[in-house]
């Protein structure tokens, strides 16, 4: 390990902030929070209207999808590394000024090379917000009611989940597709005031600390390579490619890790890793979202090719997912403080596995409520177990180190939702009209592998 004279300094007794001052940032905070996660769906919707009018095909407008996840996933840990240099605060005030002003370029934008580059902007914004903002929960919030504000975060994003296709289809009804990114724009800019007088700077800071770009570089291309191979994978790429990749990846992560172990304070939070609760929880959720990934990917097919429903129906039906959360996360921070969290997640995995099931093992002429109430059991489990498991991998970190632990909450979302969606295209290939069962039953085992990640927590609780 890389020798340094660091310290830490600051007021190391925080314990969060009070009323009104705590309200007012919590609503700055989850407005950047809910317009980052709506732009990663509103898109998927508006896809084929935009490719139709600026006259792409629809194989390269999925790039207006994939140029802004993949910026995020490349940059949420050295946005994370410097929110803990420089101060949460500052990065997400950055942050949520570049989304705003990038929703206004994707507004502008009269070609497609332009809108691609108009929503990497964005997604820079958006991976500076995502970043940080369970890090700034953690500074907002008094410790005795963290699980409340963990929750509050888990209900925004269903709620930016559960919103956009409704949003979507709600404005192209009405107006052009350009008025899908005008709308951040003033509640973007509301927002950053509210952000500016109300968000508090880090309590703590460590002396002797500098940020390594070097690092940054080789992070954003082991993750960029990762998601691009899986990405490929998942479309069916030839062959060489999907092993250049891969290949690639290899060599730049084992580069990467090993300068990483030389490091005090690693961008790739080793350190973290090696507290047993912070890595468990971490695979947990990596499984949890995949799980969560292969229903909302294949469900979709299985609804449309077996039962015959439209769009408009199906996308009615699977709102029942994210709806449940809705109600059912900020109950789960309130139960953290009277159930141990461990068991509360274990408890939601098992109901997920249970909804996984279900849903796998749909009779050929089930109903359109008989398909719904599994599809809420499933949010039922995930809204159980995601509060309590964010709580986990936020306390397990020292307080210095919250930036890189909610750099890495966001990371193992988006790895999972990866490697769910992976997963997907490998059943399809391989099964066929089969395919969406296979995906499903294979979400049940991995909720119950992530069942017994949880329960393994058990054994490091002090």
């Amino acid at each position: 390990m890389q020798q340094t004279q660091s310290k830490i300094v600051g007021d190391l007794e925080w314990d969060g902030l009070r009323p009104p001052r705590l309200y007012v940032a919590m609503a700055a905070l989850l407005c950047g929070l809910f317009f980052s996660v709506l732009d990663g769906t509103v898109c998927n919707v508006a896809l084929p209207t935009i490719a139709e009018q600026l006259h792409i095909v629809p194989s390269d407008s999925i790039w207006i999808v994939n140029s802004f996840q993949l910026v995020i996933v490349m940059l949420l840990l050295p946005f994370a590394s410097l929110g803990e240099l420089y101060g949460y605060r500052r990065i997400y005030l950055s942050g949520l000024l570049l989304f705003t002003f990038g929703s206004l370029l994707c507004a502008l934008a009269l070609g497609f090379g332009f809108l691609v580059v108009a929503r990497v902007v964005q997604g820079v914004g958006a991976a500076m917000v995502m970043s940080i903002s369970t890090s700034l929960i953690r500074l907002i919030y008094p410790r005795r009611h963290l699980g409340k504000g963990i929750g509050l975060n888990a209900t925004v994003v269903a709620l930016g989940l559960v919103f956009g296709p409704v949003f979507t289809g709600a404005v192209l009804s009405v107006a052009e597709w350009q008025w899908l990114f005008v709308v951040n724009v003033p509640f973007g800019l509301v927002a950053w005031v509210l952000a500016r007088r109300s968000l508090p700077e880090n309590p703590t800071r460590v002396i002797g600390r500098r940020f390594d770009p070097g690092e940054a570089v080789l992070n954003a291309l082991t993750f960029g390579l990762f998601i691009l191979a899986f990405e490929a994978f998942g479309h069916e790429a030839p062959v060489w490619l999907i092993a250049l990749l891969s290949i690639g990846f290899v060599g730049v992560a084992v580069t990467y890790i090993r300068l990483q172990r030389r490091k005090e304070f690693p961008m790739l939070p080793l350190d973290l890793l090696r507290i047993p609760i912070f890595s468990l929880s971490i695979f947990t959720s990596i499984v949890s979202f995949a799980a969560q990934t292969l229903a909302m990917v294949a469900m979709p097919f299985m609804l449309a090719h077996t039962f015959g429903y439209d769009a408009a129906r199906t996308g009615l039906l699977m709102t029942a997912y994210p709806v449940v959360i809705l109600f059912v996360a900020p109950l789960s921070g309130f139960l953290i403080g009277r159930i141990n969290p461990e068991i509360l997640g274990s408890i939601g995995l098992l109901i997920l596995c249970v909804g996984s099931f279900c849903l796998a093992f749909l009779p050929w002429d089930a109903s359109f409520w008989n398909i719904a109430w599994r599809f809420a059991v499933c949010g039922l489990g995930f809204g159980f177990f995601q509060t309590p498991n964010n709580q986990l991998i936020l306390t397990s970190a020292p307080q210095h180190r919250t930036g890189s632990a909610s750099g890495m909450m966001a990371s193992a979302r988006l790895i999972g939702q990866t490697f769910g969606a992976a997963l997907v295209a490998l059943f399809f290939h391989a099964f066929g009209d089969r395919g969406p069962v296979s995906a499903l039953f294979c979400g049940g085992v991995l909720s119950i592998a992530g069942m017994i990640l949880s329960v393994l927590r058990l054994r490091h609780r002090s």
